[in-house]
Formats: C-alpha cells, sequence, structure tokens
C-alpha cells in the first residue's frame, strides 16, 4: 500500500471517529399519557413537537432545567432481551419534562431518559421496561 493510500485510509478512519465521539451512551424507560402538567411547560400542550417525539429528561441530563426543549438523537443499543432494539431506527425527540417529577410514571427509575410509549416503539419492542440507549444533542 502506497503512502497516499495508507494516509487516506487513516484520515477516513479518524474522520468516522470523531464523528461517533459525540454521543453519549446511557438508558431510556417509557412512560404513557398524561403527559400534562410539565415541569418544563406546564400545561401549554403546544410546547410538544407535532411529531409526538418527546420525553422526559433523568436527572443526569435534567441540568436545572436547562433540558426543557433540547432535542436530541436517539438509537436503541440492547437491552436484556435479545432482538428488542429494532435495527437501524434513529429518532429525534424534544424533551418537555423531568422524569423524576412528571404527572405518569416512567417503567423504570434512573434511567437518562424517559421516552412516551410512541417515542419508545419506534426505536424498541414496547414489552421491555429500560433499554441501553445513544443519545446525541442536536
Amino acid at each position: 500500500m502506497s503512502k497516499v493510500t495508507l494516509s487516506l485510509v487513516c484520515f477516513f478512519l479518524s474522520t468516522l471517529f470523531i464523528n461517533f465521539s459525540y454521543a453519549d451512551v446511557g438508558t431510556a424507560a417509557q412512560y404513557g399519557p398524561p403527559f400534562i402538567p410539565t415541569t418544563c411547560f406546564g400545561g401549554d400542550a403546544s410546547k410538544f413537537p407535532s411529531s409526538n417525539m418527546f420525553g422526559a429528561a433523568g436527572e443526569g441530563i435534567w441540568d436545572n432545567g436547562a433540558a426543557c426543549g433540547r432535542k436530541y438523537k436517539v438509537r436503541c443499543l440492547s437491552a436484556v432481551v435479545p432482538k428488542a432494539c429494532i435495527p437501524g431506527q434513529n429518532i429525534q425527540i424534544t424533551i418537555v419534562d423531568r422524569a423524576q417529577s412528571s404527572i405518569s410514571r416512567p417503567s423504570s427509575e434512573r434511567a437518562t431518559m424517559v421516552l412516551s410509549t410512541t417515542t419508545f416503539q419506534a426505536i424498541a419492542n414496547a414489552s421491555v421496561s429500560l433499554i441501553n440507549i445513544e443519545y446525541q444533542e442536536v
């Protein structure tokens, strides 16, 4: 392999690693209605995304309320149950609440984020209560 080819391969591989280094790994649980009122927006349903892809921030990303309105790309990595993740599914969510104080309780406490049932089902099997996720703020 020539020096130029080797340099191009190294550059390509380093770009791949740089692109993926911005994502974090955590867990996601799910919750169902009622969703309002929220800690972020009270009873203002207009703050919910029209896509219905939303969730509540766990304490690790809550950031004293700064998480309200943040958008994240999320994908399921794994779960205790094999094949629980829907392969190739990436979603974008908006944080509309705090998991610790949401009116509807999450399927699992201490998750990085809690996704609405609709949102959760877009990336994983609904019968699972907790999944491992990769997430990145957008």
